[in-house]
């Protein structure tokens, strides 16, 4: 989506804003010896209560409201009965539609606990976004933003996930560019204009950087067993600093 008209960006900024205050509200819920599906219920009800819809369900029948991860899963888990341990290190990604426009967001966190080898690859994976941030700007080659991140994970000592990517978001959840890569793509030609809204999420590991699916068809695990981080923010391109829509 291309975001020109007032009543666009403020539409945007709106369901932004609620998507990060949901995903703040599950962050700090999240307590040993409850479910993720009761964490889950707390999103749900927050979108509700804002008056948003989670976007999961409404474009792609997700089982839940939001997608809860617990490693090596790293993206769209699915909220059950899993019970919730200190320690465990999680990822929730929250995505909602009000008035026909979409945000998302999400971040990963260890549960009650500090764990010095889950905190690295979190800042990691943090200043892998606030560099692609810099320099997602109207006139640059998408791409620009992919070869930051692998650069900014390399030099903290970790890989990138291959697999997942961001988008572009808007009107709908997934929109054009369908891809926003992690890594350096040569042949991406695609140049950044001004107004265009993108999810921007860098995804790290330890590992070997691919993923599968698992058997129920939704959930995302590091072929390697290893730890992985995500971090995420929906922007709108400018010709200076992007708008970071999902503070």
């Amino acid at each position: 989506m291309i975001a020109t008209s007032e009543k666009d960006i403020n539409g945007l900024k709106a369901i932004g804003h609620i998507c990060a205050m949901t995903l703040q509200k599950m962050m700090e819920e999240a307590k040993p010896g409850m479910t993720t599906i009761e964490l889950d219920q707390i999103g749900a009800e927050f979108l509700k209560k804002e008056g948003a819809n989670s976007a999961p369900q409404v474009m792609y029948q997700f089982p839940g409201a939001t997608c809860i991860s617990i490693s090596p899963v790293i993206a769209h888990g699915i909220p059950d009965k899993h019970i919730l341990k200190a320690g465990e290190l999680i990822n929730i990604d929250v995505s909602a539609e009000m008035d026909g426009y979409f945000g998302d967001t999400g971040a990963s966190m260890v549960v009650a606990k500090h764990i010095p080898e889950y905190e690295k690859i979190f800042e990691a994976t943090k200043s892998a976004l606030a560099k692609a941030l810099q320099v997602a700007r109207a006139g640059q080659p998408l791409n620009l933003i992919g070869k930051t991140i692998q650069e900014e994970a390399k030099q903290n000592g970790f890989n990138v996930i291959y697999d997942l990517t961001g988008h572009g978001i808007g009107r709908k959840l997934h929109d054009e560019p369908s891809a926003v890569h992690n890594f350096y793509k040569e042949d991406e030609r695609f140049i950044l204009t001004e107004g265009l809204v993108l999810a921007i999420e860098p995804f790290l590991t330890t590992g070997k950087g691919h993923v599968f699916e698992k058997r129920d068809g939704w959930s995302l695990q590091t072929i390697d067993k290893t730890i992985a981080a995500q971090f995420e923010h929906t922007i709108i391109i400018t010709k200076g600093e992007p708008i970071i829509l999902t503070i």
